[in-house]
């Protein structure tokens, strides 16, 4: 399907790499939506986007900004129910009932939401049912509102043309490899490897000696553009600018992180057993760590070891139950584990000791890679 990110309103540090790095990804279209940004905040923003992936840009105010700089995109709302002038772009617009795609089909493209309850707006509900959609033609319209990776595949057989994603599309998708560490030292080894994901975890440690080690951390992670990951602690995650949190399951409730951290922070759950991944998947978690693999003394109360047998068993339970949320095995795992995890439907692993122990960390992160995707 193809893929629309719709821009947060505030504007944010490192935006025009964010939305540089998704139509390098693949994504089709990003759409600046900042109802309340002045002229001059958005053209200072688009300034710092190279000439090359203005045509996939979309703007849905200050129309003339589009044309002087040369944007691929206007999209018609509320505030702006006609394109500029002369226009030779593409044209989109809002929808919200079947009625009014039918009003706009000479455009290039329609979105049309609420399709889910929405992530970003609390109480704004769907107001479609699948099977009035199945009786739609929806060539050249994009779902939108409470869209996720793991509902694609729904939109997809509803026969929507693509997803427009706000919040989610922001959120960096889960790495193949987490690194799990007590200390600063030896991340740059790890991320010069190929690692692209770095998960704190200080269980005994005060507020200013985590804190004091994420600053020394998050610079580190910025330079390879790698997620930063705080393990329990919420109430850092803000403070010390890191990308979400990971929590156990005897850690702050899913719900109420979500609360505190809002829709575009990363949030990771620890799973053990059937019930636990789908209570945390209907929590809204991000992604889940099911584990432990076997036995690992980096970690105190150990819940059941799962074995290679008991990732088949959850990995096809989530199958089953269309419970499709990235999972990442950890506890104890050993390179010659790979093979057979990757086997288990798993999408990547979390390892702490593997690398902290490693007298060559770079290398050993290297193979890790390299085993994992042979």
């Amino acid at each position: 399907m193809k893929l629309i990110a719709i821009t947060t309103p505030d504007f944010r540090q490192g935006e025009d790499l964010a939305i540089c790095r998704l139509i390098d990804c693949g994504w089709h279209r990003v759409h600046i939506r900042k109802p309340e940004a002045t002229r001059e905040q958005l053209a200072e923003l688009i300034e710092k986007l190279p000439e090359k992936y203005r045509p996939n840009i979309s703007l849905h105010d200050h129309f003339d900004l589009a044309v002087s700089y040369g944007l691929g995109g206007v999209h018609l709302n509320c505030r702006n129910t006609l394109p500029p002038d002369e226009w030779n772009g593409l044209i989109s617009r809002s929808c919200h009932s079947i009625e009014e795609l039918g009003n706009c089909s000479d455009l290039d493209y329609l979105t049309l939401s609420p399709i889910f309850d929405s992530i970003s707006k609390p109480g704004y509900k769907s107001r479609f049912s699948p099977e009035t959609l199945k009786s739609k033609h929806l060539k050249n319209v994009y779902a939108l509102g409470g869209v996720t990776f793991s509902r694609l595949h729904e939109l997809e057989g509803l026969g929507f043309e693509g997803a427009a994603m706000l919040s989610e599309a922001w959120k960096p998708r889960m790495e193949t490899l987490q690194y799990i560490t007590h200390t600063d030292a030896g991340v740059e080894k790890v991320l010069r490897g190929g690692c692209r994901w770095v998960q704190l975890r200080m269980k005994d440690a005060s507020d200013d000696e985590f804190t004091e080690t994420a600053m020394r951390i998050l610079p580190i992670c910025r330079k390879y553009n790698a997620t930063f990951i705080l393990d329990d602690r919420v109430h850092l995650v803000n403070k010390t600018v890191a990308d979400g949190v990971h929590l156990g399951k005897k850690d702050m409730p899913l719900r109420d992180a979500r609360k505190r951290l809002g829709p575009e922070k990363i949030i990771g759950a620890t799973a053990n057993t059937e019930e636990d991944i789908h209570l945390v998947y209907e929590a809204g978690a991000d992604y889940i760590g099911l584990g432990p693999f076997r036995f690992t003394t980096t970690k105190k109360g150990l819940s059941p070891i799962l074995g290679i047998e008991g990732y088949r068993r959850i990995m096809e339970y989530c199958r089953s139950h269309d419970i499709t949320i990235p999972v990442a095995a950890i506890g104890g795992i050993l390179l010659e584990d790979l093979p057979a995890l990757r086997q288990t439907g798993v999408d990547g692993i979390a390892v702490s000791g593997l690398l902290l122990n490693s007298e060559d960390k770079e290398f050993t992160t290297k193979e890790i890679i390299r085993l994992w995707k042979n």
